[in-house]
């Protein structure tokens, strides 16, 4: 499998990744459902049902998985949608406020004539943001908020992020001023970087709030060899009992999957039982090594 972006957000549904794909791509201008993997006999859900679902809203892949009731999505991690017009904004909030909730109104802030931070139906969190004749290099941009224990941490974050990943960089960085509390004065505001080419933001928030980061919503890492499988995990992992099956945690709870390009190919041979044997010589690692995953495939 070949990528045009090292990094992927990965969704963690219950049962609705299928159905979440296509009300994505319905809402937005340039959108597609790429591929649609599917549960087999014997599995956990009924044989048929979507397992995973890979879709793209402009130019911004994702993946989606229904892995059942283990995860729900917080604001954590939001995607925030950068619009040319006040039409684009309105058409879109209209379509993800739609059985969602509103976190911030749809309305003028200081930083754009038209704004508004929304729940989906699905609990995903969207902003949607006007931009005027600013500049839009990248049109939906993954955003962490660091927030409780990890709350003015971000810049530490982002330095971490921008030393281990290639073709990085720090851009704007807004800040925290005197008498703005409860957030601390010099933490994070807001802040865009970029990793692999690719732009995220970064803010810390000091208000109460009852989440954190958690699996619903992790970065998956495309790997061309096992030399770059080691050098991941060995820079991101920062919790031992939560590394399994590429997975794994760093120091701010953030989770990411660190998983070779060849996996997808493995698991998806129309000979079912060189894929089985693939996926369950998965399940017994922490860190992927495409070698046993490869002599899985070949029954040695």
């Amino acid at each position: 499998m070949t990528t045009e972006h090292k990094i992927t957000p990965f969704l963690w549904f219950d049962t609705q990744a299928e159905e979440a794909a296509e009300f994505y791509t319905s809402l937005f201008g340039a959108a597609k459902i790429l591929s649609v993997s599917r549960y087999g006999e014997g599995a956990p859900m009924p044989a048929g049902t979507a397992m995973s679902v890979r879709f793209e809203l402009e130019g911004q892949p994702f993946n989606a998985l229904n892995g059942g009731p283990a995860f729900k999505f917080t604001p954590a991690v939001s995607f925030l949608v950068a619009c040319r017009s006040k039409e684009e904004v309105k058409s879109l909030w209209s379509g993800l406020a739609a059985e969602g909730t509103a976190l911030m109104d749809l309305g003028e802030y200081p930083f754009s004539e038209l704004y508004g931070w929304v729940a989906d139906r699905y609990g995903l969190s969207w902003q949607v943001m006007f931009f005027g004749e600013r500049e839009i290099r990248q049109s939906i941009t993954p955003t962490l908020m660091f927030v409780g224990a990890q709350c003015g941490r971000a810049e530490e974050a982002i330095t971490l992020y921008t030393s281990v990943f290639h073709s990085s960089g720090v851009g704007e960085v807004m800040r925290y001023g005197e008498g703005e509390a409860p957030d601390r004065e010099g933490t994070i505001k807001h802040a865009g970087f970029t990793l692999e080419g690719q732009e995220f933001a970064a803010m810390d928030s000091a208000h109460p709030h009852n989440f954190a980061f958690n699996e619903a919503i992790s970065f998956l890492v495309h790997c061309a060899s096992q030399a770059e499988i080691d050098y991941f995990w060995g820079k991101l992992s920062s919790a031992p009992d939560a590394e399994q099956c590429g997975w794994l945690k760093d120091r701010f709870g953030l989770s990411w999957q660190i998983i070779p390009d060849a996996l997808e190919e493995l698991l998806g041979d129309k000979d079912a039982e060189k894929a089985q044997r693939v996926m369950e010589a998965m399940l017994q690692m922490r860190k992927i090594d495409i070698a046993r995953l490869r002599q899985a495939y070949e029954g040695t």
